[in-house]
C-alpha cells in the first residue's frame, strides 16, 4: 500500500503546535510524525496550511445524510447523544470512509412524556429508514427502573449512558416530568458498577446540581437560566466533570440564527437547501436568555480547569431544530468558544484531544504515531485565527482521502 506523506504544513497535534513537520499515513494509521519523506510516498504539499486531527463533535443527533455532511467539514467523529447508531447498528458506518464515525448513547433515560418529547410538533415523525435493531427506550420514573435499564442499554450497544434532567422550563414547557435525584443517583451508581461513562442533559442550574450530586461524569450542555456562581463552578470542578457547553445551541434557544454562518461561502457550498433553511432558523424557545451569561460561565469553567469539549446539538434538517447543521456548526462552536474567552488552541483541543480523552477514544483525537489517520488539512493557521478551520483543503478518515 502506498504511503502518503503530508509535508510543509504546520502540525497541531490535538494538544500543542509541533511546528512544520512531515506526517506519514500508512494504510489507516499514522506511521510517522517528523523526519524525512519515505521513498515512494505520495506527497501532499501542505505549504501555507495547518494539519489538525479530525474534529470530534461531542453532541449530535444523527439524521439521514448527516454523517456524510459532517465529514465534508472535517468532522471525522460524532458523538450521538440520542439516536440509533449503537454498536449493533453501525457496522456499515464503521467501514464507510465517506462518512464520519459515530459513538452513541442510544436513547437516554427519561420519564414517559419527559424531554425531548416537547420539542416535536404534534404528529411529527422523522422520515428515516429504521435500523436493523431498534434501540431500547429506557423510560424511567423510579430508581429501580433506571438502575435496571443501565445493563440493558450497555448490552444493546450504548457506548455511554445519558440522563435527561429537564423540567421543560427553558424549552417553554415548564412542568414536564423530570427525573428526581434518587432516580438519577440509582442510574449513575449502576453505571459505575459497569465502568460506563455517564452524561447528563442539564440546561438549568438546578438540573446541574442534580447531575453533580449523582456523580455524573460530564454535562453535555451548560446551564442557561441564570448567571453562574462560584459555588456551581466549584461543584462542577470538584466532581471532575467535563462540560460540552453547546453555545451554538444556547444561542439558537435565545432566537439567534446561524444565518451569518450560512452566508459564509465556505459553508454555503457544502449545504443543500434543507440544511441551509435549518441553519438560518432557530429554536427561539428562551428569548429571555443572555448569551453573555453563557460566555461568562464557560470562561469561568475554563479558568477553573474544567475540561471544555466542543459540541453542537445538531440534529435533523427541520427549522424547529434551527440554527444548527452537522459539521458546519462545530466550526461555529469553535468560534463561540473563542468569543467566550478560550484561546484558539484551547478551542481546538476541545474538538480533538480533550474530547477523545474524556470519551475514552484512545485511537483518535491526536496526531501521533499508531493512531487512526483521521486528519484535516486547512489553509491558514487556526491556532491564531479560529475561523481558518473552515478553509478545508483535505480530509482523511482512516487514511482515506475524501473526494472534494
Amino acid at each position: 500500500m502506498t504511503l502518503t506523506a503530508i509535508t510543509n504544513a504546520r502540525v497541531f497535534d490535538g494538544e500543542k503546535t509541533l511546528g512544520v513537520q512531515t506526517v506519514v499515513i500508512d494504510g489507516r494509521r499514522i506511521a510517522q510524525v517528523g523526519g524525512d519523506v519515505p521513498r515512494g510516498s505520495e506527497v501532499v504539499d501542505g505549504r501555507g496550511g495547518t494539519l489538525l486531527p479530525g474534529l470530534i463533535d461531542a453532541h449530535v443527533h444523527s439524521a439521514p445524510g448527516s454523517l456524510a455532511l459532517a465529514l465534508r467539514f472535517g468532522v471525522t467523529t460524532e458523538l450521538e447523544m440520542q439516536g440509533m447508531n449503537t454498536r449493533e447498528n453501525r457496522a456499515a458506518v464503521t467501514e464507510d470512509d465517506t462518512v464520519a464515525d459515530v459513538r452513541s448513547a442510544g436513547f437516554a433515560i427519561t420519564p414517559p412524556g419527559g424531554h425531548p418529547s416537547e420539542l416535536m410538533p404534534e404528529g411529527f415523525r422523522p422520515k428515516r429508514d429504521l435500523p436493523p435493531v431498534m434501540p431500547l427506550m429506557p423510560f424511567s420514573t423510579t430508581p429501580e427502573e433506571a438502575a435496571a435499564f443501565v445493563p440493558q442499554l450497555l448490552a444493546r450497544g450504548s457506548d455511554f449512558i445519558k440522563f435527561m434532567i429537564d423540567d421543560g422550563s427553558v424549552e417553554g414547557h415548564p412542568g414536564l416530568p423530570v427525573l428526581d435525584q434518587a432516580t438519577v443517583n440509582a442510574g449513575v451508581a449502576e453505571a459505575k458498577k459497569y465502568g460506563a461513562l455517564t452524561v447528563a442533559h442539564a440546561l438549568t442550574v438546578e438540573a446541574t446540581r442534580t447531575a453533580a450530586e449523582a456523580g455524573i461524569d460530564g454535562l453535555v450542555h451548560v446551564f442557561m437560566d441564570r448567571p453562574h456562581t462560584a459555588e456551581i463552578i466549584d461543584l462542577i470542578k470538584d466532581g471532575d466533570m467535563f462540560v460540552v457547553p453547546c453555545i451554538s445551541l444556547n444561542a439558537s434557544m435565545m432566537g439567534i440564527t446561524g444565518s451569518e454562518l450560512a452566508d459564509d461561502p465556505r459553508v454555503a457550498a457544502r449545504l443543500d437547501d434543507r440544511w441551509d433553511r435549518t441553519l438560518r432558523s432557530s429554536y427561539d424557545r428562551y428569548p429571555q436568555g443572555r448569551l453573555d451569561d453563557v460566555y461568562d460561565t464557560v470562561r469561568a469553567l475554563d479558568a477553573a480547569g474544567v475540561d471544555i469539549l466542543a459540541g453542537t446539538d445538531a440534529s435533523m434538517p427541520e427549522t424547529f431544530f434551527g440554527g444548527l447543521a452537522h459539521g458546519a456548526s462545530l466550526h461555529h462552536e469553535l468560534q463561540y468558544l473563542v468569543a467566550a474567552g478560550l484561546t484558539p488552541a484551547r478551542a481546538l483541543r476541545a474538538a480533538t484531544a480533550t474530547t477523545a480523552r474524556r470519551f475514552r477514544l484512545g485511537d483518535r483525537g491526536r496526531i501521533a504515531e499508531g493512531l487512526r489517520a483521521d486528519l484535516l488539512l486547512v489553509d491558514g493557521d487556526p491556532t491564531t485565527d479560529i475561523g481558518d478551520t473552515l478553509n478545508t483543503r483535505a480530509v482523511w478518515r482512516r487514511g482515506a482521502r475524501l473526494a472534494r
